[in-house]
């Protein structure tokens, strides 16, 4: 069976070679004909598992479409497998192509090479993929095609969290905030709000955690939602160095079900100074001298009203 393939292939590649071919009556070589030969060629190797040649043959096949100023959609499981350990090869394949899409008018289907890219390289390169779907974000942006924008922003804060680039986090989930208020997906925004309070937290950030809040009360319906309640008794909590309310609002559903990275957030945020809470004044003073002087702190209180208040 793989005997025949390579074959198969071998028949496809002398086709193409072939077809590139000039002479006294052939002044150009057919590079479109060519091009879709050794894209046969390609999946004859690959289904050979020959799958060093059926890269070869898939570069030419580039080549060839790009020698006709046209361009191609790379198939990254056909023609890339993880097997082979060249995956970056593969995205700057992909890239390349992508860059021909735009060349030709068709912004669209490049943005979703960049994100078919931006896939096949995440595990391997997540900062590599984090710039494809920021790359295929811009291009759906520029098409007005603003959910599938989202989308890609999305998948680039996520991995900016889960590789603890926070403050690069920070400004994705703002961009995202931003659109979601532009085509008025009001709820969404305060989801947003959450992962950014906690990414800014995570950051040490107090004052921007705050901040973020105290912007988001001009989204309509924020204010006095249960987002809005839960993140006040945060900041509060973590302002407080309370532990115990900071993991109490981080362990409700409303924190635990949002998108894993943003959960885990939550689940391991810990307070400046070890959660240990604040003291009033007052109570320091009477730890100090000891359980008679708050008994005695207790009486004056009741000796001042004990007159009644005229």
């Amino acid at each position: 069976m793989a005997a025949q393939k390579i074959n198969e292939a071998l028949e496809h590649i002398a086709k193409a070679e072939k077809y590139l071919k000039t002479g006294f009556l052939k002044w150009k070589p057919d590079y479109d004909s060519a091009a879709t030969e050794y894209g046969k060629a390609a999946v004859a190797f690959k289904n050979a598992k020959q799958f060093d040649q059926a890269r070869e043959a898939c570069l030419r096949e580039a080549e060839a479409h790009e020698n006709n100023k046209a361009y191609l959609f790379i198939d990254r499981d056909s023609f890339f497998p993880r097997e082979m350990q060249r995956l970056p090869e593969a995205v700057q394949l992909i890239e390349k192509a992508s860059m021909m899409y735009l060349e030709n008018g068709t912004p669209d289907t490049a943005a979703i090479a960049l994100e078919r890219a931006g896939k096949l390289i995440e595990n391997v390169s997540p900062e590599k993929a984090v710039q494809l779907y920021q790359q295929a974000a811009s291009v759906f942006e520029n098409e007005e095609r603003l959910r599938q924008a989202l989308e890609m922003l999305g998948k680039a804060s996520r991995l900016l969290v889960r590789g603890r680039r926070l403050d690069e986090a920070a400004l994705s989930l703002q961009k995202e905030k931003s659109i979601y208020k532009e085509i008025e997906n009001y709820p969404t925004c305060y989801k947003k709000t959450i992962a950014q309070v906690l990414v800014h937290l995570h950051r040490n950030d107090y004052v921007a955690a705050e901040r973020c809040v105290r912007e988001s009360y001009s989204i309509p319906g924020f204010n006095g939602s249960e987002d809005c309640a839960a993140l006040e008794q945060l900041l509060e909590g973590y302002d407080q160095q309370d532990q115990d309310q900071v993991s109490e609002v981080c362990n409700s559903p409303l924190f635990k079900y949002m998108d894993n990275d943003y959960a885990k957030l939550g689940l391991t945020l810990v307070v400046p100074g070890g959660g240990i809470k604040k003291k009033s004044p007052n109570a320091a003073q009477d730890k100090a001298r000891g359980p008679a002087a708050v008994g005695s702190h207790a009486d004056e209180e009741e000796d001042e009203y004990s007159g009644g208040l005229c």
